[in-house]
């Protein structure tokens, strides 16, 4: 399905499907992408895959909102090791080096997309 010119997108689930600070899994161009919606109701993912255990896990993360220096921050903590990753960049919130991939996500018609590539 093509969302945008040249990006291909792929129907996941409903947004009703993912609980308010919830996250799903799913199979997104190969690779298991963790969905989330926060508190707000945005819809955002990120690859499922925690950098630091290796396990497939984030998507059974605790999703919350942090204020980070003077800014607030949408995060899921790793269920593994509870490091913390921003929903909009991927970027640890613990340790600044690491950082997991993020995809574009599209809503038509009450329908989660999500962006077969990482961004």
């Amino acid at each position: 399905m093509n969302a945008a010119a040249g990006a291909t997108y792929v129907p996941v689930c409903a947004v009703e499907d993912i609980e308010i600070e919830g996250g799903v899994t799913a199979l997104v161009g190969g690779r298991a992408v963790a969905v989330f919606r926060t508190y707000a109701g945005e819809v955002l993912a990120l690859d499922n895959r925690d950098p630091f255990s290796q396990a497939s896990v984030l998507a059974r993360g605790i999703v919350g909102t942090a204020v980070v220096g003077d800014e607030t921050v949408d995060f899921v903590a790793s269920p593994m090791h509870k490091q913390r990753f921003d929903l909009h960049t991927g970027r640890c919130l613990d340790d600044d080096s690491v950082t997991v991939p993020r995809y574009e996500v599209r809503i038509e018609d009450g329908q989660v997309l999500v962006g077969e590539a990482p961004t």
